[in-house]
Parts: structure tokens; C-alpha cells; sequence
């Protein structure tokens, strides 16, 4: 693989604005090439000589000190740049100031390095932001894991750890003279010129701050003097910790100023704060609370490891792209200027600072000894999970259930075909029965190959869809897996619809119907138990993270709404007739009908009823998210969008009533109300999920930035939705299709609706995933467990889910 390709798979999607463009580099440098191949061509044939024959003579006389001088002269006399570094608007800067601008074609190399010089820049700019943005984090992390040893002690010894002076002066003063002795025996120690704030943390509750060790140990080194020297400047910090230690309070006092964190994600403090009761904790010292907190504190340190793999990432790729690119020009150019430029970057913060590497070393450090009991490959698992490798074994089995799929309904159409199902007397009842306890299915299958589609595109156009869900790092599924699982359901559906026809149809099983009605049930019951089984089979963390997010849409005002929340929602709200499949079969099998075959549900007020309740409460699950959200985050524009599933609320009952009652009165009031709701929820679509129609665009009414690079498929895809909202219009204008069964209408419409939405999904996550670029939000937060009450520190760090 060629590097630019490389270059461009191994970026943080949500950073690519903030790497160097090498491709545009790339094209400056191919301009480079073809004017010199265009002068090569249009200069007469001549004798050709070196460049440096054209340099002013340097006399006869000129002394050279040694060899060594000699070649620093000749690198002088070949240099075709200068690099030097300014202080411009606050900060410094990288100019290269390019030697041959004389020569000709310069021109188009000092655009070049004017443009290198800006790419650098940029690239330093954000590395020492985010470098500090880490070092920041680390002191926060430093203050938690004191509280959390603190905690920790208290809970396993509730009568104290340390109880004097004396011992608290003696672990200070061990760890002091182990981390000197540590450090001075380390190659790297007399390299080492800065150290990041992250201290090095004792079980015991002491904290050996290691930066005055550093430079003491650092001038041990220096003098040269062995073993002799280290010892007495090791008995130096001892002293310098005994008074440190005696003025220093004891660890467990720490406490008396730290409080849980409890922010509001749980129904029960979601009430507190919604009566301002005080929602921040005492301290309790139970094993469950340390529990928790070990937890919390682990998932940010994995959190953060991963950020400092990131910038480390960062800054090796950004190194590699200006090595690549300056061997290109010198190619091109035939000088020798990578030489010198490589230099100024390896001086540089960029490819000199070592904060990133050394605070990589203490976090792994921390994480074995407090969070994986010293078990160095169990922590570094944790740390660095291995990315999960795509399996030959899961594409056959899914192209063979796919297979299976094909061949089922064509031998379903057959015996439907052989045997005139379509003829006999039974045809309505079996419609009216049958078919909607085996379209659930059905709807189920369609959605997961739309989503399965989806994943494919995200991944072709590098959205980062793993990151904006927040799917554990090596458990996010392909669209391969997802393929499967629809492929496994569609198998399942039709073989028991085969089953009940042949069941039926057969003299010998023909009076055991009862019997044969209760295939669908069981499947489902299936599906069910799949969906909740505890077992680490069949993606367990998959279906947990689905279980936990139908969850929090069940009670949704009492949960804080995150994305995967009212994206769920979302597609629940193109899944009410599969809802009212699920009534269906409670009312079915529930009343005893599946005996008789018999559907009498439709004739009873309470079926009736449920009726409106299941096609709204979709969108009442939205609506109270979307409170919920103007709540918490004082967005105006939630509020909108409530009004926006009130309208559509009003709608589908509307609907809903004209499809039970039948009057002029409620088709009237279904026509005004479904317009008013398409008409909201179009603009919304549109407007504020897709970030399109964007008049001042430079994509004309779409926006400025586009991952597909074909404008027409944004136009396509505003008219598909538009026209797949007008799907409603068939309940109201009752419009049949070749004389189609209504309930096979129903089902039709309703699959229009689950390709609209799964159209709607892509742009959905390309505009959530540009906004994140836009912002270079390539993390997200997770609370800390505790909080001191001194200063104000922010209750959450910033953690990464790439």
C-alpha cells in the first residue's frame, strides 16, 4: 500500500482536519516535476554541468582548518534552504527560507515550502494542545487515584493504616530512594529533561513526587562518582522527605475533603435534581462503593491511555508524511533538502517531546499494579485490546444462510403456486391471521439489512460510527455479523412458515392446528430468550448494549439522553407495525383465538385502544427525550423537535382513528394533521439531522463539507425522503395494488417506511460525524468518581472511543 493511502487509514477521522495535507503536498511537488520536465524539454542540448559550477569562485587562499570543517563547507555551498525558527502573534513558528528562489522554477518551490511551513505549523499547533490537554488530565487522575488508595485503605483496614510520623516518614522515605535509584539506572535518565505530573503512586497511601528526584538523581549521573555519590545524594532526599513528610497531613485526612460523584444518569438522580435535593454523596466505606469507584477510575485511565496512543500515533504519522514528502521534492528537485528540514522537525516539540511516551510508561505502571493485580498481560490486554480480525467462517455461513434464504422463498411461492393457496376459501382468514404474526419477522429482517448497509457505507466513507455510538473498542459488529443475524432470522421465519402450510395442508397433521399456530410464538420466544441470554455467545456485549439502550428508552425522561438513546427511539418510531404485530400476538395467543383460528381481536374496545397507544408511544419516547434534553442541556432547539413528534403524535392517531371508525370527519382531520406533521418532520430531516440546504454553501443548498464525492446522491436521497414520507397517504386514500390484500398494503407501506429511515441513518451519522471533525471531538467523558471540595475540578475527563 502506497503511504498516502496508509497515511489516510491510520488518522483519527475526527482529526484529519489537523493533520498534514499530504496529498495537497503531493500535488505541489508534481507541479514541481512538470515544469521541470517542460524546461528539460525546451532547453537546447548543451553539456551538462553540476550546479555548483555556477557558484562565485572561493579564491586559491582559503584555509580549511581540518576535514571536518572542510565538509561543513560543502554542506553550506549544497544547502537550498535555511530553517529557522520565529515568534509570530504569541507564538513560534517554523519559516524556511529557500536559498534558490533565483533559480529557475523557484517560484513554484517557495510556494511549496511556504505551504510545508503552514502544515507544520498547524501540525505543532494542535500536538502542544493536546499534549497539554493530557498533562492536565493527568494531574486530575493523580488527585482521583490518591482518593481512590485513600478509599481504599479505609474500607480494608477501617482502623487506620498508618498510625505515626515515623512509619509515614519511612515510606516516604523508601520510595524516595527506590525512585532515585530507579531513575539513575535508567539509560534514559540522562536524556530526560522534563517530567509530566503524573506521581508515582504507593499502595500505602505516600505519593513520591518525582521531580525533584529527577534532577537530583540527573546531577549523580553527571559527577560521575558511582555508586558512592547515588547513596549519599539518596540520603539527601530522605531528609528532604522527613520534613516534607512531617508537615504533609495523613493520606486518610484526604477524605474528610472528598465526596462522591453522582451525577444525573439514574432515574433516582435524575428526581433529586428535579427537586434540588442535594445530590452529591458522603462518603460511605463499603466494599460496593470501592467497587464502583475502581471501576470508574479504571475506565478513565483505559480512556486515557488510549488518548496518549492517539497522540503518539499523531505525531509518528505527521513525522513519517514530512519525511515522505521532503524525499519526493528532493527527487523531484535534485537538491538535498530533506537533510536539513527533518532536522528542524526532529528538534522540534513534535518529534523531541517525550510527555506522551513517559506518561504512557506511569499509566501503564498504575493500571497493572492498582487495576489488574500486578498482572502485567492482563492489564496490558485492557490497555491495548487487539482488534478484532474478520472471520472467512462468518462470510460463508452468512452467504450460505443467504442461500438458504433464496431457496426457501422460492419453494414457498412454489406451494403456494402447486397447491392454489391463493384460491381457497380459507386465503382471508389466513391473511387476516397468519400473516401478521409472521410479518414482524419480516419488518425485523428488513431493518438489520438496512442497518447492515449502513455500517458498509459508514466504513467505505470513514465514519466513524464505532466512536459516535460508543461501542466498546474490539466489540463494535460488521456488517458482516449484522448480515448474519438477519440472515439467521429469515431462515428460521420461513422454514416455519413452510412448516405450518405442510402442517396444515398434510391429512395426518390436519387436526392438530392448534398445534401448528403456535410456530411464530415460538419463535419469537426464541428470538427472546437469544436476546437475553446471559452467555458470552451470540455478541453479548452487542445485545447488552441494546438491552440497556431499549431500557433507557422505556423510561425516558429518568435517563440522560445520549445518542445511541434517541437513535434507538428513532428507529422504533419506523417499527409501529411491527409494534402492533407484537399486540397482535399478545391478543392472539393471549385470548385463546389460535385454537379456533379466529381473529376476533379487531371487535374488542381494549385491542382498539392499545391500537392508538402502540402507534404513539414511539413517539411520545422521543418527545420525553427531547425534554429531557432541554432540561439538561438548555437547547432551545430540542424543544422543536418535541413539537415536531407532538405534531406527528397527533397524526398517526388521527390515522389511526380513521382506520378504525371510517368517517368523513376523521379523514378530514387525519389529511390536516398528516400534512402538517410531514411537512415539520421533511424540514427537520433535511435541515437539522442532515445539515443540508445550506444557501451560503459552497456545495450549492447542500454544505460545506461532503464524504460522498457525488453531489447528485444528496439531491436523490432529500427527494427519496420526501417521497417515502408520503407513504401515510395510502391509509388515508386507501390505495390497493393489483388488488392486494389490505393487510398486505399495510405490511408494504410499512417497509417503505424502514428503507426511508435507513436511508435517513447514513446522513444522520455523516453530518454527527463532520460535527465532530469540525471540533476535532475524537473523545468523549466519563465521570470520575471523586470530587474535592477545595477547588473545582471538573467532574469528568475526557476519555476515547475509537
Amino acid at each position: 500500500m502506497k503511504f498516502g493511502k496508509e497515511f489516510a487509514s491510520q488518522m483519527v477521522p475526527e482529526w484529519q482536519e489537523a493533520y498534514t495535507d499530504y496529498e495537497f503536498l503531493k500535488t505541489l511537488v508534481k507541479e514541481i516535476e512538470i515544469y521541470k520536465q517542460r524546461t528539460r524539454l525546451a532547453r537546447p542540448a548543451g553539456p551538462v554541468r553540476s550546479r555548483t559550477l555556477y557558484r562565485a569562485f572561493s579564491g586559491l587562499t582559503q584555509r580549511v582548518s581540518s576535514p571536518g570543517a572542510h565538509q561543513a563547507a560543502g554542506d553550506v555551498e549544497n544547502q537550498a534552504i535555511l530553517v529557522q525558527n520565529v515568534r509570530r502573534e504569541g507564538e513560534d513558528r517554523s519559516e524556511t527560507m529557500f536559498l534558490g528562489a533565483a533559480d529557475e522554477g523557484g517560484e513554484y518551490e517557495m510556494v511549496y515550502f511556504r505551504r510545508l511551513d503552514d502544515e507544520f505549523n498547524k501540525v505543532l499547533r494542535f500536538y502542544r494542545l493536546k499534549v497539554d490537554e493530557v498533562l492536565k488530565e493527568a494531574a486530575v487522575l493523580n488527585k482521583q487515584m490518591v482518593a481512590l488508595i485513600a478509599f481504599r485503605v479505609k474500607v480494608e483496614h477501617p482502623q487506620g493504616w498508618i498510625n505515626s510520623v515515623e512509619e509515614t516518614t519511612q515510606l516516604a522515605s523508601d520510595a524516595a530512594a527506590s525512585s532515585a535509584a530507579l531513575f539513575a539506572n535508567t539509560p534514559s535518565a540522562v536524556k530526560a529533561s522534563r517530567r509530566a505530573p503524573m506521581a508515582v503512586i504507593d499502595e500505602e497511601g505516600s505519593v513520591a513526587h518525582s521531580e525533584g528526584q529527577c534532577d537530583e538523581s540527573h546531577e549523580d549521573v553527571k559527577d560521575g562518582n558511582g555508586i558512592e555519590v547515588v547513596s549519599e545524594r539518596v540520603q539527601e532526599v530522605k531528609q528532604k522527605n522527613e520534613i516534607k513528610a512531617k508537615k504533609r497531613p495523613a493520606p486518610l485526612e484526604i477524605l474528610d475533603r472528598v465526596k462522591f460523584n453522582t451525577s444525573q444518569e439514574t432515574p433516582r438522580s435524575t428526581i433529586k435534581g428535579f427537586l434540588n435535593l442535594p445530590n452529591q454523596a458522603d462518603l460511605k466505606f463499603t466494599e460496593d462503593n470501592l467497587r464502583k469507584a475502581e471501576d470508574q477510575l479504571k475506565r478513565a485511565f483505559v480512556g486515557f491511555y488510549q488518548k496518549l496512543r492517539l497522540l503518539k500515533s499523531y505525531s509518528f504519522l505527521n513525522i513519517m508524511a514530512f519525511s515522505k514528502i521532503m524525499k519526493k521534492y528532493d527527487k523531484v528537485a535534485s537538491r538535498h533538502a530533506s537533510k536539513y528540514y527533518m532536522r528542524m522537525v526532529d528538534n522540534s516539540y513534535l518529534g523531541s517531546s517525550d510527555e506522551v511516551s513517559k506518561l504512557m510508561e506511569r499509566v501503564e505502571a498504575i493500571f497493572i499494579k492498582h487495576f489488574s493485580n500486578s498482572n502485567r498481560s492482563k492489564g496490558m490486554n485492557i490497555l491495548r485490546p487487539k482488534k478484532k480480525r474478520e472471520s472467512h467462517g462468518t462470510t460463508f455461513t452468512m452467504g450460505f444462510l443467504f442461500g438458504c434464504t433464496i431457496a426457501l422463498i422460492i419453494a414457498l411461492a412454489l406451494i403456494v403456486r402447486a397447491r392454489n393457496i391463493l384460491d381457497k376459501e380459507g386465503r382471508v382468514l389466513y391473511m387476516e391471521t397468519m400473516f401478521p404474526l409472521y410479518s414482524l419477522f419480516g419488518f425485523i429482517v428488513l431493518h438489520i439489512i438496512m442497518y447492515a448497509a449502513n455500517i458498509y457505507f459508514w466504513r467505505r466513507y470513514r465514519v466513524n460510527y464505532s466512536f459516535i455510538f460508543g461501542f466498546k473498542e474490539g466489540t463494535e459488529l460488521g456488517y458482516r455479523e449484522v448480515l448474519l443475524l438477519g440472515a439467521n432470522l429469515s431462515v428460521l421465519a420461513l422454514a416455519s412458515v413452510l412448516a405450518n402450510l405442510d402442517m396444515e395442508m398434510d391429512p395426518i397433521t390436519a387436526d392438530y392446528k392448534p398445534i401448528t399456530e403456535l410456530l411464530p410464538l415460538g419463535l419469537v420466544l426464541l428470538v427472546i430468550v437469544t436476546l437475553l441470554c446471559p452467555l458470552n455467545i451470540l455478541y453479548r456485549s452487542s445485545r447488552y448494549f441494546l438491552l440497556v439502550s431499549v431500557f433507557h428508552c422505556l423510561l425516558a425522561p429518568l435517563y440522560k439522553v445520549s445518542l445511541p438513546d434517541f437513535f434507538l427511539a428513532d428507529q422504533l418510531t419506523s417499527q409501529v407495525q411491527a409494534l402492533r404485530s407484537l399486540e397482535f400476538y399478545i391478543c392472539y395467543y393471549g385470548w385463546g383465538d389460535y385454537k379456533r383460528r379466529q381473529n376476533h381481536c379487531k371487535s374488542n374496545d381494549v385491542f382498539n385502544t392499545f391500537s392508538f397507544i402502540i402507534a404513539a408511544v414511539p413517539y411520545m419516547w422521543r418527545l420525553l427525550q427531547c425534554l429531557r434534553r432541554v432540561y439538561d442541556e438548555r437547547d432551545i432547539h430540542q424543544g422543536y423537535n418535541g413539537v415536531k413528534y407532538l405534531a406527528t403524535i397527533i397524526a398517526v392517531c388521527a390515522r389511526t382513528a380513521y382506520t378504525l371508525n371510517k368517517g368523513p370527519e376523521w379523514k378530514i382531520i387525519a389529511w390536516i394533521t398528516s400534512i402538517i406533521a410531514t411537512i415539520i418532520s421533511t424540514y427537520w430531516d433535511i435541515v437539522m439531522d442532515w445539515g443540508l440546504f445550506q444557501s451560503k454553501s459552497k456545495n450549492r443548498w447542500l454544505r460545506d463539507k461532503l464524504l460522498i464525492p457525488h453531489k447528485s446522491v444528496y439531491f436523490a436521497a432529500i427527494i427519496l425522503n420526501v417521497l417515502l414520507r408520503l407513504a401515510w397517504m395510502q391509509t388515508v386514500m386507501n390505495i390497493t395494488v393489483f388488488s392486494l390484500h389490505r393487510q398486505t398494503m399495510v405490511a408494504l407501506v410499512a417497509s417503505l417506511e424502514i428503507l426511508r429511515r435507513g436511508l435517513w441513518n447514513f446522513f444522520r451519522l455523516e453530518n454527527e460525524h463532520l460535527n465532530n471533525v469540525g471540533k476535532f471531538r475524537a473523545f468523549k467523558s466519563v465521570p470520575l468518581p471523586f470530587n474535592y471540595d477545595e477547588d473545582e475540578d471538573k467532574d469528568y475527563i475526557c476519555i476515547v472511543h475509537h
